[in-house]
Order: structure tokens, then sequence, then C-alpha cells
């Protein structure tokens, strides 16, 4: 058969319209892109089957009316089996390229897989539908596969298109998709026609009759544009009104969202309950609190977790949440016991919920406020007790008192106040530290609590080492009590403290006054029980008094002392007695002790022993210890320049002025400022002073390397003597004239004493024994082989120029002047 080349024309008007086509599919196949990736199960699904047929529709369309466009010489039928075979090619190539664009994310690898996959569909659908066309047809191998590599690019440029401009809520979205789409639309177009123009058609000489169907190409040309355009509208309204609804879906799973990670996630419990009373809802946070299982809550009624309450909350808590059901918000405090026994503090509120102005139901939303409200306890038991120790403070002891009053105005009962203030504990305070301080007045408070066990008191601590304690007991046995109880504790404080591998004895004094013999009011029965204790301590301590009215004037007077001895100094009131040191065997001067005295204005001479514990207690003993230093030294530097007395002098250390960390600097200087040599400086010290060992033995050794002597004085009144003399650089001991007093007539007296001189000398140290006034206690004590003696049967201490004119110019007549080495 011989085949004749035709030419054919094409309708401009179809053309136009397979672009329009191609421009509408492609924006469509935008927007059902991202119909697609917003979907997720079968949603997803029936987006791609419905959007692919879209898509698929609208390309094979366009392709459809580019073919009508064209016309031929001769009528041309298509096969109809062909032409559904295209459209499937169509349909199934656009299903992969939305599952492509659909994807979370676009990686190159799977642009080029789907784009290649799209170029093939479009490629095979346009030539199978090509080959639709009952005629002969032969193409151009060169432009062939021009439209092959168009449909490639065009391919990956919609692919990627499509992904890029997928999202709908970016700022000009609209425009961007519009103008894709005719980029898309030109791609396709083009290649279409490139194809077109590859293809060549053939008439034979003889016809071959082909089934087929044979239309006016115009007229079906404008109504497949008319279906399209119908079709691809529809699609666009059917996203839009999707969009729509699926925004306003979206807005609402967003705001149930936010509602359950809030509702999910509060810490506080939330339960819904119904009106019935039924629980509907509740959140993990109502298990954790409450403890009970998540099948506990399901619609069970809000009254089977009442039980969980505790008991003396329930009708209360009962009451709150029944207002709550008339629409009332309230907030109220309760506990409930967890289902491991442990109590648990709420904070709970009762919101109504409302649904279109009706009540349908309410939350309950409770916080667990344990940790505040142990918080608050704590603050609270703060303020009215004391850190340290635990008991209960100046505040709280002042409510009770305040209590007891207002309670026994008018009663057969009544209380009695007492103030308890331990002696000594300053001074092992400042020998061993703050901390153990501390510890000294925490088992202070055990041995008190132990004291008053079986009676009706209450203890308080008032700052410091003062503690006082409320007795209550009839008006008949209140004093027998009250004593009862002093006695206890005395003799409980009296027992001794191991603190730092070393036994410390402490002794307290107690002043106690009656309600309302002593006082009516709080502050003056707490003053007046502070003034029978400080009489105690005037008295030597160790022991307890009731106020009475002219204990009143011994307090004014300690007062008006304390007032005094601030300004004694200034005014050159204070002076030093001194009191010879003699030698027991030859009786020769080895030494003179400086004593302090202050001579009153008004009152003339006052011992020590009644303003020393003043000065310590209102801390000028420092001061005046520097002084009488400093006198000291001065008077021995002046008998030395004018007498050639070359001895020691004795001064007493205070325990607060031993206890400075400079006092070997300062003993320097006073010597350097007098001019006089470290060894005619004798410093006596307590066993008192000694309880901190390690400081203690850093501080002596100091002055020892300064040269100075060192004694310790009343020997044989503390505790832990024989360990102090084992450690410290000690070179006298003076014995206690306690011991001396009795001596003639007591054997334990003189066993002590015999004890202490052969202990001494086999420690290489000198003895001095004080407070000697009889020929009888100095035999002994020679007999002994007692080193010194210091007393009255020598010397009373005198005045500077009293015992030269007495005492230091016999000595040096009789040349009975020791040399300055012991």
């Amino acid at each position: 058969m011989e085949h004749h080349h035709m030419h054919g024309t094409y309708d401009v008007l179809l053309v136009i319209l397979s672009l329009i086509i191609a421009v509408a599919a492609s924006y469509t196949t935008l927007d059902l892109a991202g119909r697609v990736a917003m979907t997720s199960g079968k949603n997803r699904t029936r987006w791609l089957i419905l959007g692919a047929a879209s898509m698929g529709m609208g390309i094979w369309s366009m392709h459809f009316v580019g073919m009508l466009a064209f016309s031929l010489p001769v009528p041309v039928s298509y096969d109809l089996f062909i032409v559904i075979l295209s459209v499937i090619i169509a349909i199934a190539a656009s299903f992969v390229a939305l599952y492509v664009v659909g994807r979370k994310q676009l990686k190159l690898r799977q642009l080029l897989v789907g784009s290649s996959l799209l170029a093939t569909g479009i490629s095979s659908m346009h030539y199978v539908g090509m080959e639709a066309m009952l005629i002969d047809i032969t193409y151009e191998p060169i432009m062939f596969s021009v439209s092959i590599l168009i449909a490639i690019v065009a391919s990956i440029a919609a692919l990627w298109l499509a992904f890029y401009f997928r999202k709908e809520n970016e700022k000009y979205a609209v425009s961007k998709k519009l103008a894709s789409g005719v980029i898309m639309g030109v791609a396709i177009v083009g290649m279409h026609y490139t194809g077109m123009e590859a293809a060549q058609f053939h008439m034979v000489d003889e016809k071959l009759t082909v089934a087929g169907m044979s239309l006016d190409q115009r007229l079906l040309g404008y109504v497949i544009t008319a279906g399209t355009m119908l079709t691809l509208g529809l699609s666009l309204i059917g996203i839009f009104v999707d969009k729509r609804l699926s925004r306003k879906d979206s807005h609402i799973r967003k705001n149930e969202k936010w509602y359950r990670s809030l509702y999910e996630n509060n810490r506080d419990g939330i339960l819904s309950v119904s009106l019935s009373g039924r629980i509907i809802g509740f959140n993990p946070a109502a298990t954790k609190i409450t403890g009970l299982e998540e099948d506990y809550f399901y619609n069970r009624s809000i009254i089977d977790i009442a039980p969980i309450v505790v008991e003396e909350e329930r009708k209360r808590t009962k009451r709150l949440f029944l207002r709550s059901l008339r629409g009332k918000t309230i907030s109220y405090e309760t506990a409930i016991i967890h289902q491991n026994g442990s109590l648990v503090h709420l904070s709970v509120i009762n919101v109504p919920v409302y649904v279109e102005g009706k009540i349908v139901g309410h939350y309950v939303i409770a916080k667990d406020s344990t940790r505040e409200k142990k918080a608050e306890q704590k603050i609270r038991h703060m303020a009215f007790h004391d850190e340290l120790t635990g008991l209960p403070n100046r505040r709280k002891f002042d409510q009770v008192v305040v209590q007891a009053i207002e309670k026994y105005k008018s009663s057969d009962h009544t209380f009695s106040v007492m103030v308890m203030d331990i002696d000594r504990f300053k001074m092992i305070n400042d020998s061993l530290g703050h901390a153990y301080g501390d510890r000294l007045l925490q088992m202070v408070t055990q041995r008190l609590h132990d004291a008053i066990s079986g009676y009706e008191a209450t203890i308080a601590r008032m700052g410091g080492d003062e503690f006082t304690v409320v007795c209550f007991g009839s008006k008949s046995h209140i004093e027998p009590i009250s004593s009862e109880i002093a006695s206890r504790m005395l003799k409980e404080a009296q027992l001794p403290y191991h603190l730092k591998d070393n036994d410390f004895y402490i002794s307290a004094s107690i002043g106690i006054a009656i309600y309302p013999e002593h006082g009516t009011e709080s502050a003056e029965l707490m003053k007046n029980a502070d003034t029978a204790m400080y009489e105690v301590k005037k008295n030597g301590k160790n022991g307890y008094q009731y106020y009475s009215e002219h204990l009143d004037a011994h307090l004014l007077e300690r007062i008006e002392l304390e007032a005094d001895l601030r300004k004694a100094i200034q005014r050159n009131e204070l002076i030093i007695y001194y009191q010879p040191q003699i030698h027991a065997q030859n009786s020769s001067l080895i030494g003179i002790e400086a004593l302090l005295r202050w001579n009153h204005p008004t009152r003339g001479i006052i011992s020590p022993s009644t303003f020393i514990p003043i000065a310590e207690e209102s801390g000028l003993i420092v001061e005046i210890s520097e002084w009488v230093m400093r006198q000291a030294c001065l008077q021995m530097r002046k008998w030395q320049q004018e007498w050639e007395l070359y001895i020691p002098v004795s001064v007493n250390l205070s325990t607060q002025q031993f206890h400075q960390n400079n006092l070997a600097h300062k003993v320097e200087q006073i010597l350097l400022e007098v001019g006089l040599e470290a060894k005619y400086l004798e410093l006596e010290i307590t066993e008192s002073m000694m309880m901190d060992i390690c400081r203690s033995t850093s501080t002596l050794q100091e002055l020892k390397d300064l040269g100075v002597r060192i004694s310790m004085d009343d020997f044989g009144t503390g505790y832990s003597s024989l360990n102090y003399l084992k450690m410290f650089p000690i070179g006298k001991l003076k014995i206690d004239q306690s011991f001396i007093r009795d001596l003639t007539n007591s054997e334990s007296d003189k066993a002590i004493v015999a004890t202490i001189i052969s202990m001494a000398h086999h420690l290489k140290m000198n003895v001095i024994a004080e407070g000697v006034e009889t020929a009888e206690q100095l035999a002994f004590l020679k007999e002994s082989g007692c080193d010194d003696i210091q007393g009255y049967y020598f010397s009373r201490p005198l005045p500077a120029k009293e015992l030269q004119q007495v005492f230091l110019g016999k000595c040096k007549q009789d040349g009975k002047v020791g040399a300055a080495e012991f």
C-alpha cells in the first residue's frame, strides 16, 4: 500500500482552551497536594484517589483537546478502548505525583524517581492517546526525544513546585500557586505540542474499516473543555469548602489539644463531675495525689471518694462541695489520706461548667499543698521555738504565762516562773568555741526535760544560757513542787558533760517567782525571778531562791555598781594592793601578787568578789585586766629602779582575757612600754581556762616563749587537773586557801595538801600555799615541803606605798629578798 503524507492545521481557539485547561489542572494539582499533605489515614487515601482522578482528567482533557485542535484533510475516528486506556494512564501518573509531593520530606532521589514516573506516565498517556486515532502515524525521532525531555523537565518542575507551594497559610499562597500553575501548564502544553509536531500522519490508498467514534472535532473539543473546567471548578470548590471545614475542624482540634494538654499535664488533680455527681473525667495528677487507681474513678459517684477525706474535714468538705452545685465557685482547704497512709493537704476549688447558660457539671481542682503546709508549720514553729534546742522561745513563753494568768485569775491553782542561768557557761563557750557551747546547751535541755518529767511544767530558752520554766500546781503545793523541780534541775546540771574528749562540770543559779504573790503580769514575774536568780549568783551560785521584796534593793545596787564601774577607770577609782609571797624555809621575799580593789567614792573599798562578776557580765573585765597588768608591771619596774627589787609580780588573768587571740602580743606590748623583762611577770591562770586543750596549749606556749612565768591558781578546786599539769607549760601550783583554812583540824585536807606538794615536786613544779594565817598551818606546810607561802601570817594585801614602808624596807635590811629564778 502506498502512503501519502498529510499536513494538518490547528484550531487556535481550541489550542488556547487546552492551555487554559493545563493551567487550571496545574493550579488544582497544587491545591490537591496541600490537601494530601495535611491528611492521614483513610482521608489521605481518599484525597489521593480523588486528586489523582481530577488531576489525571485535567491533564488528559488538555491532551485530548489539543489533539482535537489539530485538523487533518480527512475525517479521523478514535479507538474508544485506547482513549479510555490513555485516561487511566493519566490518572495513574497523577496518583504517583500526588503521592510523592504529599510526603513530609522530598529528597532529591525521591524527586527524580517521582519525576521519571510522572514523565513516563504523561508521555505514555500522550502517545497512547495518539494511537487512538485511526490513522497511520510515524514520529520524527528528534522531536519525539525533545518531547520526552520536555515531559521529564515539566515533571520535575511540577513536582517541586507542588511540594514547595502546598502550604496554604503562607503569605501570597494563592498568587504563588497561580504563577506556578501557569509555569506547569505551559510546560505540559509544550510537551504535548512538541509531541504533535513529531507526529507524521499518512493516508493509505485502501481505507480500512475500523470500529471507532467519529464526531465533530470542534464541538467535541468544546464539550470536553466545558466538562473538564466544570470538573476542575467543582474540585476547587470542594477543596475550598474542605479547607474551610478543615480549618474549623483544625481549630477545634487545636483547642481540644490545648485543653487536653492543660488537663492531662496539669500538676493539680482535676475531676470532671456531672450534675448527677458522676465522675466523667479525671487527669493523671488526680490518681497521683490520691494514690487511687484509674479504675476507681471511672463512672463513680463523687461521694464514693469521700472516705479518703480525713474524718474531721468530711462534713465541711461535703457542705462546700454541694454549694458549688448552685453555680458558685468555691475555694477551700481540706486534707485526705493517701493510699500509702500519708496525710495530704489540699487546696480545692470547685468551678461550675456552663453550656448555653446552663450548669452541666463542674470541675473539682485540687492542688497538693502539703509542702506549703509543712513550710507554714515550720515557719510558725520557728517563730515560737528556739532553733538550737527546739524549746519554746521568749515569745512563746510570754504567751504561756499570759494564758496562765488569764486562766488562774480566780482559781485554786497557780503557777511559778523559774529563771535558770548556767554558771560558767561563758567560760566553756569561750574556751571550746561556739559549736561545743551549742552542744552543751542541747545536753542541758535534755537534762531539764528529765528534771521536769512527771510534773506539769513547760521549759523555754530565753537566749544564751538562760532557761525558764513555768510550773503549774495548786496554791498549797506550788512552792514544794517548784522547790523539788529546782533541786532536780540543779542536780541534773551538775552531772559531768563529755565534750571534746573531756568531762566538764557546770552548775546553775535559779530564781523563782510565784503568781500572784510575786507579780500579776508576765514582765513583772520574769523580772522578779531574774532578781532572785542574780541573788543566787551573788551568794556563790549553784542554788535556787524565791523572790522577796528586799531583793529589789540588791538588784538596784548591782545596776548602780555596773554604771559606776564603767566610770571607775577614768576616775582613777581602781587601785592595786600587793601581797608578799615568802619562801617557806628561809622567809625571804620571792614574789608579790597584784590584787585589784575598787575605792568607791561613797562606798569605800569594794571587794573583787562583788564587782568582778559584774565586770565579767558587762564585758568590762578585759579592759580592767589589761589596766591591772600594766599598772603592776609599772610598779615592779619602779621597785627595780628604786629598791633593786628583782622578783616577779603575779597578775591574775581573766577568762575572757586569756581567750583573746592576740594575748601574747598584748602582753609583749605592755612589757615593752613599761621596760620590764618578761621573767619578772608571772601570770596566774585557773583550771577552768584550760578546757580547750589545743587552744590553751598554743596560748600558754606563746607566753612561755615570751619568757613570762605561768602558775596555776586555785589548784584542786576544778576538774581534770592532772591532765592539765601533764600537757601545759606550768611552772608553779598555788594551793587554794579552802584546803589551808582547816588544815590543822582536817586530816583530809592534810592528805590533799601533802599529795599536791609531792605530785608537783615530781612534776618539777614549785608549790605555793595561799591563805596561810597561823603558825600551825605554816609548820605543816614546811614539814610537807611546800616551797612558798602567801597569807595574812606574813602580810595582808597592802597599797604599794604602805607595802614599801611596812614590809619591803625590812626585807631589804634583813637581806631577805630572794632571787628572780625559781
